[in-house]
């Protein structure tokens, strides 16, 4: 059970120091307020926004700047790097022929961080 995501969501990853921004393009075509977003809308830089500055040691620009430093860990700016799908979805509502995304959905950046939905955009749409 959650509630789906749309686009302008509010998203945070476990190495950002900010929160991010859900952008989801009209071409799911399912509209309330703004797009309904599906599992499919991770590209970084297109759906997912960066989250200020990144904190991961496994970041090559993060590692670059740490070792530049003498080992004091010394945060970059995000870069999201997401190639798998948002995971698991809401299986029961399709948007688009995908599962639609809901807010207990994960996506998992290269880096080693675990982005999450901290406010979904909208609070009217319950998935069963």
């Amino acid at each position: 059970m959650g509630i789906l995501v749309c686009g302008g969501a509010m998203l945070q990853c476990s190495f950002g120091a900010a929160p991010g921004t859900l952008n989801v393009l009209p071409a799911n075509l399912v509209m309330t307020s703004m797009p309904i977003a599906n599992i499919m809308d991770n590209k970084p830089m297109l759906n997912i926004m960066p989250f200020g500055m990144c904190n991961s040691p496994a970041n090559p620009t993060v590692a670059a700047a740490t070792a530049a430093a003498f080992g004091v860990l010394t945060p970059m700016p995000c870069v999201p790097v997401t190639a798998a799908p948002w995971a698991p979805g809401a299986p029961t509502v399709l948007v688009a022929n995908m599962p639609a995304l809901n807010n207990s959905s994960k996506c998992m950046c290269n880096w080693g961080g675990v982005i999450q939905v901290v406010n979904p955009g909208q609070a009217t749409i319950q998935v069963p």
